[in-house]
């Protein structure tokens, strides 16, 4: 009776595994969780020539994600605040960083633009009393994701990788009031010394936010309101009137 247990569980085996196998080399045969190898939905760099178990030769190896055409314009809504903190930065990268940064897709400028930004003390994303904790917790999380591994926590340039000694010259943001937001704009943006552009990695308002949240490290009083508020930039935070 063991015998016939176990030879009639060996056939069944076989039976399975054989059931697996196919006659197209390009099969690959019976799968017990298909979505796990060709998922359902589109991802990143799926290969449009096999999506499940629909073949399309004409489109082999032509991957799903593109760079949108050269000037395309995103569309933001109709609120004209939201529009303005997505406007296009008024100075192109210097052409340099074509070659010392690796950019791409940009127009460039013969002038050094990054002198020319210190001019630009606005950022379209205003700081009021309403808005001023959600800024600063945006601003926290975008910080720790992108920045604190260079900059540190604090932003005192005592980041893991800083500290490690893989890079070295990260400043203290402490150290760095004088500089415009048009300037660490363009340098989160377009990228300063060893640091790479970060343009495909964070959008304008989130450029715009990491500023605010920047500018905490340079001044405590930063973005408080009432009768103890400092205002340090009057052209980038509003105001507001204690009731």
């Amino acid at each position: 009776m063991k015998m016939n247990v176990k030879a009639i569980a060996s056939w069944a085996i076989t039976a399975v595994v054989l059931s697996a196998c196919t006659a197209v080399p390009d099969s690959p045969g019976l799968e017990y969780t298909p979505d796990m190898y060709r998922s359902a939905a589109i991802e990143p760099y799926v290969d449009y020539g096999q999506i499940k178990e629909r073949v399309n030769p004409e489109l082999a190896m032509k991957m799903s994600a593109k760079v949108p055409p050269f000037g395309t314009i995103p569309y933001y809504g109709t609120d004209s605040a939201e529009v303005a903190i997505r406007l296009p930065f008024p100075y192109l990268p210097n052409v340099a960083f074509k070659q010392t940064h690796d950019l791409r897709g940009f127009d460039f400028s013969a002038d050094d633009t990054y002198l020319l930004a210190a001019g630009y003390s606005n950022n379209p994303y205003t700081l009021t009393e309403q808005n001023a904790d959600k800024i600063f917790a945006d601003g926290k999380k975008l910080f720790n994701a992108n920045c604190a591994q260079c900059h540190g926590e604090k932003g005192d340039g005592k980041g893991p990788m800083s500290v490690s000694g893989i890079f070295s010259g990260v400043p203290d943001y402490a150290d760095k009031k004088d500089l415009s937001n048009g300037q660490i704009f363009y340098s989160i943006y377009y990228g300063k010394g060893a640091m790479g552009s970060h343009a495909s990695i964070l959008n304008k308002k989130e450029i715009w936010t990491l500023i605010h949240y920047i500018r905490k490290f340079q001044d405590a009083n930063y973005g408080k309101f009432g009768e103890a508020a400092v205002v340090a930039d009057s052209a980038t935070v509003a105001t507001a009137e204690k009731k």
